[in-house]
């Protein structure tokens, strides 16, 4: 593909290239059981999950003898917390003064809807490609990218947005970007091919193709984190019930996470309860949906569709250690300004295209504890899929996949506000938010 010029300056400093580790395990199964036991894995009840507090102290000495970070990947301001240089104060210079907007991806609309959070109202609306999955900040925070995947097409594209005037400018025709991310150094926008089971690395401003790597062992790819030192990713494939562990040197596939299905779970169109899961699994296969690093860096939380929770995988090992049932289908994972939380967005279905007005929620996990301390349904019924928290921290906003609106939740209280929106809005993001660099989706910023 050639490079197409935007409309609009779009900068980046071009950086070095990437590596890491390796080590597997293989996990399979619906209910937790001898079969996972024999294999090595830890054998966790489905209500609770084995974690560890680790301390700024244990932190610090892991980080000492990691390897070092690769050239161009910023330094952690706080090597016990992943998510320090998005704290609430910590917001660029040259983006405070940017118009605080809500841009959510319509996805059946084929269009954006734009929301000034102030006013609860949208002040714009636009078309873009067909199909919009995710509106997604670039690495160096001064575009924001709609991915328009044209689901069983080939008319997949990308449209940049200015933030500084919420238009959007030239749409640049990209295979299948069912969903984008950006490497630790910037030196790649990373196009996640879903149909195709490939990751397409790409020149961050114009979207030329640098290089692929193929996944097909990871049916359904889509959602990923990154290693603090820049050297390994961890995608997850949801039509396998996986995990793909990604070396970003050697440009491969190193190792394969089969996630355990839990004894049980809730029951398709239960009413929301603070209850623990009373169904018995019939599942034989997970659904694994967003993946977020805990703030040691040390596990990986995996948001579960199909399993009603989130898994538990130790990232020295990569092994799963536990898991933590949170409500029915569970779907979006967002660390709290004070990388205290995380804030689990339950779609309120197993199904991919769900009813309107189901038993959706959301679960507060303290990451510390590794355990659930608040939970918030949706009034009326809902469908919270993807979005962000607020720059001051106040505010979780999420999409209402199946009921074409969007909630703004008090994150305090658990209130709940909501705005109509176009047709089956999905990732939508808060710009602008606190940060350094952006790792793509609806804004993994460090």
């Amino acid at each position: 593909m050639s490079a197409v010029s935007l409309k609009f300056p779009v900068t980046l400093t071009a950086l070095s290239t990437l590596t890491a580790f390796t080590l597997a395990s293989l996990l399979a199964g619906c209910g937790r059981s001898a079969d996972s036991a024999a294999s090595g894995a830890a054998k966790t009840p489905a209500s609770s999950v084995t974690t560890a507090t680790v301390t700024a102290a244990s932190a610090m000495s892991a980080a000492a003898s990691a390897p070092a970070a690769l050239p161009g990947v910023p330094v952690l301001p706080d090597p016990a917390n992943l998510y320090a240089g998005t704290a609430a104060d910590r917001m660029d210079p040259a983006l405070k003064d940017l118009p605080a907007r809500i841009y959510v991806p319509n996805l059946r609309g084929n269009d954006v809807s734009v929301i000034d959070p102030e006013t609860m109202k949208v002040v714009d609306r636009y078309r873009v490609g067909l199909a919009p999955q995710h509106v997604v900040p670039s690495w160096d925070l001064r575009t924001l990218w709609v991915a328009n995947n044209a689901e069983r097409t080939d008319a997949g594209s990308l449209t940049p947005v200015d933030p500084a005037t919420g238009k959007p400018g030239q749409t640049i025709p990209v295979d299948d970007p069912y969903n984008l991310y950006f490497s630790p150094d910037g030196r790649s926008a990373i196009v996640v091919a879903e149909a195709r089971r490939r990751l397409d690395f790409r020149d961050p401003q114009t979207m030329a193709m640098q290089y692929a790597i193929d996944t097909p062992d990871c049916g359904g790819i889509n959602h990923a984190d990154f290693a603090a030192d820049g050297r390994t990713a961890w995608f997850t494939c949801e039509f396998n019930g996986s995990i793909a562990r990604i070396d970003l040197v050697e440009r491969k596939v190193t190792a394969m996470l089969k996630l355990k299905m839990p004894e049980l779970r809730y029951k398709e169109g239960a009413s929301f309860k603070d209850a623990p899961p009373d169904d018995i699994c019939t599942s034989t296969r997970s659904m694994p949906q967003d993946i977020r690093l805990s703030p040691d860096g040390s596990k990986l939380y995996v948001a579960d569709m199909d399993a009603d929770g989130v898994h538990v995988v130790d990232v020295a090992s990569f092994t799963e250690v536990g898991f933590i049932s949170t409500g029915i289908g569970a779907h979006g994972l967002y660390p709290s300004r004070d990388g205290r939380q995380l804030y689990v967005a339950n779609r309120g279905t197993h199904k991919i295209h769900g009813p309107r007005k189901g038993p959706g929620s959301v679960t507060v996990i303290d990451f510390a504890k590794g355990e659930v301390v608040r939970r918030w349904p949706i009034p009326g019924g809902g469908s919270p899929d993807m979005g962000n928290v607020s720059a001051d921290g106040r505010w979780l906003w999420l999409a209402g996949r199946y009921d074409d609106e969007v909630y703004r939740i008090d994150t305090g209280s658990g209130e709940v506000a909501k705005v109509k929106v176009g047709l089956e809005p999905h990732g939508l993001t808060i710009w602008p938010q606190p940060g350094r660099y952006s790792l793509g989706h609806t804004g993994n910023l460090r």
